[in-house]
């Protein structure tokens, strides 16, 4: 049993903005896999589901970024589930739009959804780092991350949405330099390598 949860802020207003990829790609895994309707539970919107054999929580906090750890808590609290079930996706202002990066454990780089979660639970678990570029100065870095995806972005967002859910099955299977190496030659492939090499 995984909880894969992705990160943002609930509502209409910031579904499209670059802090919620997290939630993007969750939806983009349930509706690739088939995974049944999100439905409100654990402070959060959840689905359940089945990848390549494993049972799979998709969760979606509703708690504001800066709360996530409250809703990630109770969903493993439920499941008694620890660490090493949890895979969190979100964004990254320290990688290059459309680069994707797995790692475990390690600093929260000033992400307070990442934050929250530390403090609920620990630090050890799976990160699916999605870079979105940073806008070059800290100040501004507030209004960047809560702004839409502008249209020239649209393409790569969907093409790294699509490639995480493509490759889920070994991020569930814990083969996360394959799961990398997948997501970054579809990513490629799509025609967005150039922001995403190496």
């Amino acid at each position: 049993m995984l909880v894969i949860a992705g990160l943002g802020n609930p509502g209409a207003r910031h579904a499209r903005n670059r802090h919620n990829i997290g939630f993007m790609a969750v939806d983009a895994i349930a509706e690739a896999r088939r995974f049944g309707p999100f439905r409100a539970r654990w402070q959060g919107l959840a689905a359940e589901g089945l990848i390549e054999g494993t049972r799979v929580t998709l969760l979606k906090p509703q708690t504001y970024m800066n709360d996530s750890g409250r809703s990630v808590g109770e969903t493993l609290r439920f499941w008694k589930l620890d660490l090493g079930a949890l895979i969190v996706i979100h964004d990254e202002l320290d990688l290059a739009p459309a680069k994707v990066r797995v790692k475990v454990g390690g600093g929260n780089a000033g992400h307070n959804g990442l934050r929250s979660i530390t403090a609920h639970v620990g630090n050890d678990y799976k990160r699916v780092r999605i870079g979105i570029g940073h806008p070059g100065d800290k100040a501004l870095v507030y209004n960047y991350v809560l702004s839409d995806f502008g249209k020239a972005e649209a393409g790569w967002v969907e093409a790294v949405c699509r490639a995480i859910a493509d490759a889920a099955p070994l991020l569930a299977a814990g083969q996360d330099a394959s799961f990398q190496n997948k997501t970054h030659l579809a990513i490629e492939a799509a025609g967005f390598g150039e922001t995403s090499s190496a």
